[in-house]
């Protein structure tokens, strides 16, 4: 009988790929939708035939419950989130109900329905959960590159949840004896991830200036430092964590750095501009609190998941260009281009 995996988070970058690598390992794959939410018009439009939908919200305990009791899953993916850095400051609020306590509720439910408590292991054959931890969580580094025992110290409201989100899935594992793991991912990008993410904006930009839609690109900081990856290699990682005899949290990424700068000039290079000519620089696009360097120190996945990437950061973003400039050669009208960019 196959496996039953619940996601969070389905629609997202991360869940419209990790669907699609369940649904090639022979599950079934289930994905919680909030209200009238419509899978036809999302990143998952494709898979819409080939997966199952069970309402349910991260800020409503009892939906998760029901949606689980409904489902039975073998593993839950906790991909739900509010994903974008700047917006934690603008709803800091809101991101922690969503980004913290909402993995609180699930894991909560998780409990529930499995009857686990602490004086009953049943780790062997209960719900096994990943939770989608962040690099964002190290924020101000305390040595590079960064790895599992590193010492968090977020700084931004969203680093900050997702760093409740992190130890309160640790605290489940070791009070309940819970499968759970968490993958400290770093930074993972391709051509489904969100119009407002800077490596998305930068290929946006650059195809519309390419085909004459814009002339120059706003960006703040173009001295921050990231490990970037391909978001289809690291979903792998996820499915390899709940495969292990004993939980525990893994740090993912390449463990190479690249600056907004170079993002920048491999992406206008790929179509033939100089990006001195069209990149401007707007102080109010700077975060109040800035990460400037993040690098992982995956050796901990790479040895005990047999894991690593196979997408080096110049290939990912020529080819997120060449995505959005076949996309916007289809699409000359800008506000309908940037309308429809999270759905391709």
């Amino acid at each position: 009988m196959s496996k039953r995996a619940l996601i969070t988070g389905v629609t997202g970058q991360d869940g419209s790929y990790l669907a699609e690598h369940l649904l090639a390992q022979g599950y079934q794959v289930w994905g919680l939708m909030r209200g009238q939410a419509n899978p036809r018009k999302s990143r998952i439009s494709r898979l819409v035939s080939d997966l199952s939908f069970v309402d349910g919200d991260l800020m409503d305990q009892a939906s998760l419950v029901s949606a689980l009791d409904h489902v039975q899953p073998d593993e839950v993916y906790n991909l739900g989130a509010v994903s974008f850095v700047p917006m934690s400051w603008q709803q800091p609020e809101l991101v922690t109900e969503i980004n913290g306590a909402g993995v609180l509720r699930m894991l909560e439910a998780i409990r529930m329905v499995s009857g686990l408590n602490t004086s009953r292991s049943t780790r062997s054959g209960g719900i096994r959960f990943y939770q989608a931890s962040s690099s964002e969580m190290f924020g101000k580094v305390a040595e590079t590159p960064q790895k599992e025992s590193t010492q968090f110290h977020p700084r931004s409201p969203y680093g900050v949840a997702k760093a409740y989100g992190h130890f309160i899935t640790r605290n489940y594992r070791e009070s309940f004896d819970m499968y759970g793991v968490s993958g400290i991912l770093f930074n993972h990008e391709s051509p489904r991830r969100g119009a407002e993410f800077v490596t998305r904006k930068i290929s946006l930009a650059v195809a519309q200036i390419k085909l004459g839609m814009q002339d120059k690109l706003a960006l703040g900081n173009l001295d921050a430092v990231r490990d970037w990856g391909f978001a289809g290699d690291y979903v792998k990682a996820m499915h390899l964590m709940l495969q292990q005899d004993e939980p525990g949290d893994y740090v993912i990424g390449t463990g190479v750095m690249h600056s907004v700068r170079d993002a920048v000039r491999i992406a206008f290079d790929a179509v033939g501009l100089d990006w001195k000519d069209h990149v401007v620089i707007d102080p109010s696009l700077v975060r109040p609190a800035e990460v400037e360097t993040l690098c992982a120190d995956s050796s901990m996945a790479r040895a005990a998941l047999d894991w690593a990437p196979t997408v080096k950061f110049e290939e990912l973003m020529q080819i997120m260009v060449e995505s959005d400039l076949q996309q916007a050669s289809r699409t000359r009208d800008y506000g309908e281009l940037l309308a429809a960019a999270d759905s391709w």
